[in-house]
């Protein structure tokens, strides 16, 4: 069975939340927003695509950073509304120069950080 982007459930903009997951550690990276045409763009070249909604444009991770994401695979969940990205991730994930955008935890009612910057 071919795998048609329409098939997907986007929201009112015409966007479906999507998970980055190091595919080789497991790690949780960060969640970004794709629309069709970002998926596409992914799918046909392998870098990671998004759609920014502050910019209102395609953000290929690492294209200013240089700390890419290589598609490695996509899954679907089961109710076709959010995807995971299975990806092989240069440097860190975060603007924040940290390897997780979910560098805080709760922990006991405190936020506490639990991931320092990459050297």
């Amino acid at each position: 069975m071919s795998f048609d982007t329409a098939t997907l459930k986007y929201d009112a903009n015409g966007l479906i939340p999507a998970i980055a997951q190091d595919a080789a550690t497991g790690d949780v990276l960060m969640m970004a927003w794709m629309n069709a045409e970002s998926l596409a763009r992914t799918l046909e070249t392998g870098q990671v695509t998004y759609w920014s909604r502050s910019r209102q444009g395609f953000w290929a991770k690492g294209e200013s950073s240089g700390h890419v994401q290589r598609l490695v695979e996509l899954r679907i969940d089961c109710d076709r509304d959010c995807l995971l990205l299975l990806v092989d991730q240069t440097g860190p994930a975060c603007h924040t120069n940290r390897r997780s955008c979910f560098y805080t935890a709760l922990r006991q009612g405190d936020e506490v950080e639990i991931l320092k910057p990459m050297a």
